[in-house]
């Protein structure tokens, strides 16, 4: 697994994080009329789930959805491959190139940056939630026990809390708070001591509400779903939601109790006036009041027309367990295209050695020599082979090929020398040749040059072939990595048309209508070649495909095709995959399948 494959992880659940958020956002809107509990029920739910997206996505098996057309009854059965290759240690059975290799330049990898920078963002959140919380617990374990627990107790039963609550003693004008995920307590100031019997009651019967209420809990899970999210707007705004809805419905449930709501307000005031909330412990704990928020509060706590129902005691957890349910299939899916609707086909060329299967007409450079059958020559033997005078087509291959090795191992001016020397033998490598020194050159940070020999290349090369939409993806890469994302446009979308091709007609059944899909059976991963690691070359070929009674693909065409002999690749391996055919009353029948064939790169 690489950088790619990460960043697809983490850009997808970017996606999915904001698409939950912003329909929490929309909840919130409709049930604005609602009651303070179960908006911040919804926020809890909502903070949970891009906590465990993440998880999940990485955890729970891919489950593809195919596009709206793949849903109807009678379509094609969908299966994927990847190749994963290394560019440098998987090639080590190649010969070597004689010279000393020469370090290439590394460019700034983008998606490797903003992986980084979302890791220490959510590394220096984590180290100061850390913080927090091993301040908060020195502070607790310093406390002293609270003369006002016996109030506290009595007011613990009339909330319905069944369990002891320990209010501990902090410093003088220190806002008073709930803490602790699993064994909650309340810090009270020492001077607490000189509040009227009433402020006292009033102050721990909200310091309960959030006992009861599992605010500690929740608070800590959203504040990590807050962590993982920190770049993101929405999560901030569910962050400030969160937290006014808590203490909104917090203040609901102490008026429920019995409060009178005038009184309570003048005591919330007056606490927010005189004491003051440490922020080294605000990430960590429930405060009882916030002044940014004080105005809100003050204005809902004495208007008799608000909502001011309550949840139960478990209504927390069952929003917690509930967003997990949700976001697990969601985070499990995986976006999968439909290949082109069926139209009349071309002709196919069959491919060496498979029956009915098309050739990858830009894996010319494939026809190359199998380098695993032939012995690493020495160095005297690739000097003999370079001047080689006899068969000028076979010697020009020859050279192309160790152009490409030299290539692998970074010595690029020696490379450039070897595709020189094979256009020199056979003028009709030009195209390739030109494509290829533009590689070397840009290897090598010789960016006019690359320029230069990439527009020769596609000048040369014929502009409905699968030859040049090989050079226009490359050249492609080379712009937007050159920061001409503008000019790579037009021509990555014109090799994307180049290497479409239609479906064949078929009287192959389609899945639906009683006809039960294929299973696979076994399948063999397909192969890199040599060129397309030398070239650093990824994508997408997708295959059509009959899978007949005997579970086995015939008739395979490409509908959409890779260079650099990379099509044939993906034939030489679904030719070789099994499956349980489908089936239509009980009987196998040939279907239509679509596999997609992914080549990556380490």
């Amino acid at each position: 697994m690489n950088e790619a494959f990460w960043f697809s992880i983490l850009a997808s659940v970017a996606l999915k994080s904001s698409m939950v958020l912003g329909v929490a956002c929309v909840a919130a809107l409709i049930l604005r009329r609602g009651s303070a509990a179960m908006r911040h029920l919804l926020w809890t739910a909502a903070l949970t789930a891009v906590l465990v997206l993440p998880l999940f996505s990485i955890s729970l098996p891919a489950w593809r959805v195919p596009s709206m057309g793949t849903l109807a009854p009678g379509v094609a059965a969908l299966f994927e491959t990847t190749a994963v290759s290394g560019t440098d240690a998987a090639t080590a059975k190649l010969p070597t190139a004689a010279a000393p290799a020469k370090p290439a330049p590394r460019r700034p990898d983008w998606r490797l940056t903003l992986m980084l920078l979302w890791s220490a963002g959510v590394v220096a959140s984590l180290a100061q939630l850390l913080v927090a919380c091993v301040a908060l617990w020195r502070v607790r374990r310093s406390a002293r026990p609270s003369p006002d627990r016996q109030i506290a107790l009595q007011l613990a039963r009339e909330l319905g809390i069944r369990h002891a609550v320990p209010v501990l003693e902090t410093s003088d004008g220190s806002m008073p708070m709930t803490c602790g995920f699993l064994r909650p307590a309340i810090l009270m100031p020492r001077d607490a001591a000189r509040w009227s019997e009433e402020r006292r009651r009033i102050v721990l019967l909200h310091e309960l509400a959030h006992v009861r209420r599992c605010d500690v809990a929740t608070h800590i899970l959203a504040r990590c779903g807050v962590v993982l999210n920190w770049w993101n707007p929405l999560a901030w705004i569910a962050w400030r939601e969160f937290l006014k809805e808590r203490e909104r419905a917090t203040d609901d449930l102490v008026l429920n109790s019995g409060a009178r709501a005038s009184d309570y307000a003048g005591h919330l005031l007056d606490v927010a006036r005189g004491m003051q909330s440490s922020p080294a412990l605000a990430s960590a704990a429930v405060a009882m009041a916030r002044r940014s928020q004080l105005e809100g509060r003050l204005i809902a706590i004495l208007d008799s027309r608000v909502n001011r129902k309550t949840a139960g005691r478990a209504s927390a957890l069952a929003a917690v367990v509930a967003a997990v349910a949700m976001v697990a299939p969601f985070a499990a899916v995986r976006a999968q295209d439909q290949a082109t609707s069926p139209k009349p086909a071309r002709p196919a060329t069959p491919a060496s050695g498979s029956g009915g299967q098309r050739a990858d007409d830009g894996g010319a450079l494939a026809q190359l020599r199998d380098p695993e059958k032939r012995p690493n020559p020495p160095q005297g033997a690739v000097v003999f082979k370079s001047q080689a005078r006899d068969n000028p087509p076979e010697s020009a291959n020859e050279l192309m090929h160790l152009g490409v090795i030299a290539l692998r191992d970074k010595n690029y001016p020696q490379a450039i020398d070897f595709f020189q020397r094979s256009q020199g033998l056979d003028p009709k490598l030009a195209g390739r040749t030109q494509m290829w020194m533009a590689l070397a050159n840009e290897r090598e940070s010789n960016t006019p040059d690359a320029d230069a020999l990439y527009r020769s290349a596609l000048a040369l090369a014929d502009p409905d072939s699968k030859d040049a939409a090989t050079v226009m993806e490359l050249y492609a890469r080379f712009l937007k990595d050159q920061g001409r994302s503008e000019e790579a446009k037009p021509m990555s979308d014109r090799a994307t048309e180049l290497r479409k091709s239609p479906a064949p007609v078929t009287t192959a059944m389609r899945i639906g209508a009683g006809v039960s899909p294929p299973r696979i059976v076994s399948k063999v991963d397909p192969e890199y070649t040599d060129e397309a690691r030398a070239a650093k070359y990824e994508g997408t070929v997708v295959l059509f495909v009959e899978l007949d009674p005997d579970g086995i693909a015939r008739n395979i065409q490409v509908v959409k095709s890779l260079g650099l002999g990379l099509d044939d690749k993906a034939i030489a391996a679904v030719s070789q995959w099994r499956f349980n055919p489908a089936q239509k009353n009980g009987e196998p029948v040939t279907v239509q399948a679509t596999i997609e064939v992914n080549f990556r790169l380490l």
